[in-house]
């Protein structure tokens, strides 16, 4: 979606006498949605900082901003060109046109990648080894997201998502893929890449003997929640790719869906903190798909039921099938994720009040493809440094915490003098 919007509007700037102010404004508007995604990451950190205890909460903003650089880097060099078919390896004058609007946009799309360590950091939280998590985010942001984003929004992205393109000619689907702003190329590409991760690390010490573990400070989770919810609004609204592109269906269908996702876990959860924060978030997690199609009602029930659905499986996950998912991004990126791109093929249609030209088979198939894609490429990375280098902390490092064991620091040294 993001690909097409801007090829769009560079197409038109071509012809138009304004050409160049049309360019900059564009550059601007990436550069604005850049930021405010790179500031949802700063969500990102507080949000688990806030979820895991004390002895943890320096690895868990070390992680964010470093996971942050390595993306870029990896991103900038194998990731983008892979995705985009572009290099950045050229002089610079190649890269000018359009007052370097590339650069810019690789800046905003590289605050999607790097979401996808960011997401696992939260899953694998208080017992993962630094480097060797750290190596499996950058295979993650170097092959295999680059991937899913090629065939979705990127250079290969009118086999599945055009509407002529192979996927649409499909009797049974009529119109291809459809995901405006990443319910299923970023948030279930995260959330299930970080499921098997999770299992093979199994669950923190002590996490089942005595149900002891709690999170730490209810105020950084509740600071990260609205960082992100704040950003999330860049992350949807910017999708558009250009100014011209820009549209107030999607800013109040996020609105409308993050509320959905809050009321709905308040009721189900019993008021519980926790929940209602990260409710909020997994109704914009499903919206991000359709947010460009739904009537703001339907918005509100896709957001609703994510947040439902993660209030359920957060407790199935980790209290029945004893998956130590530290801040449940299975169910909240992975499965709502999921959701949100299943759900864009329902509510998105003309006959529920949608904009139409989506198709529920479409959604479907290449939201299992991604799900099914995610979970074996996982499972491989992290199966094989598990056996190589290890992907889990000593029991010793995990006992004192990672702040001390990798950091040599604690949250707060003043307090331990």
């Amino acid at each position: 979606m993001i690909i097409l919007l801007i090829g769009s509007s560079q197409a038109q700037a071509a012809d138009d006498p304004n050409a160049g102010l049309i360019q900059t404004t564009d550059v601007l508007f990436l550069l604005l949605g850049a930021v405010m995604i790179l500031a949802m990451h700063g969500g990102f950190a507080f949000l688990e900082a806030g979820s895991v205890r004390k002895k943890n909460q320096v690895n868990a903003f070390n992680k964010i901003i470093c996971e942050w650089s390595f993306s870029t880097i990896i991103y900038f060099l194998i990731g983008y060109p892979i995705a985009r078919g572009v290099s950045f390896l050229v002089p610079v004058q190649q890269m000018e046109a359009g007052h370097g609007i590339e650069y810019v946009r690789f800046f905003m799309l590289l605050g999607f990648a790097a979401c996808i360590p960011a997401i696992i950091s939260g899953g694998v939280a208080e017992r993962a080894k630094f480097w060797t998590n750290s190596l499996a985010g950058g295979i993650f942001v170097g092959l295999a997201y680059p991937l899913v984003e090629a065939f979705t929004w990127g250079q290969y992205s009118a086999w599945l998502a055009s509407p002529d393109g192979w996927l649409a000619s499909w009797s049974f689907c009529r119109a291809g893929f459809h995901d405006f702003a990443g319910s299923v190329v970023v948030h279930a590409t995260g959330g299930w890449l970080a499921l098997p991760a999770v299992i093979l690390l199994g669950p923190r010490l002590k996490r089942y003997e005595d149900n002891a573990i709690k999170v730490s400070s209810i105020p950084f989770l509740a600071l990260g929640s609205w960082a992100l919810i704040v950003g999330w609004f860049g992350f949807n609204v910017m999708s558009a790719g250009t100014l011209s592109g820009i549209s107030g269906l999607v800013a109040i269908n996020s609105l409308m869906a993050m509320v959905g996702g809050t009321i709905a876990a308040l009721m189900i959860s019993r008021n519980d903190a926790g929940f209602v924060h990260n409710g909020a978030l997994a109704g914009l997690v499903a919206v991000c798909a359709g947010s460009d199609l739904y009537h703001p009602v339907c918005a509100m029930i896709v957001g609703a039921v994510a947040g439902a659905i993660f209030v359920f499986l957060f407790r199935v996950e980790t209290e029945e099938w004893k998956i130590d998912d530290v801040l449940g991004v299975w169910p909240l990126h992975g499965v709502c994720g999921a959701w949100g791109g299943i759900a864009a093929g329902i509510f998105g249609l003309e006959a529920l009040g949608g904009r139409g030209s989506v198709s529920f088979f479409s959604q479907l198939l290449v939201t299992g493809a991604v799900v099914l894609f995610t979970l074996i490429v996982s499972a491989a990375v992290y199966g094989l440094l598990k056996v190589t280098a290890g992907i889990r902390l000593e029991n010793h490092e995990e006992k004192i915490g990672s702040d001390l064991a990798i950091h040599l620091i604690q949250a707060n040294p003043e307090e331990a003098i």
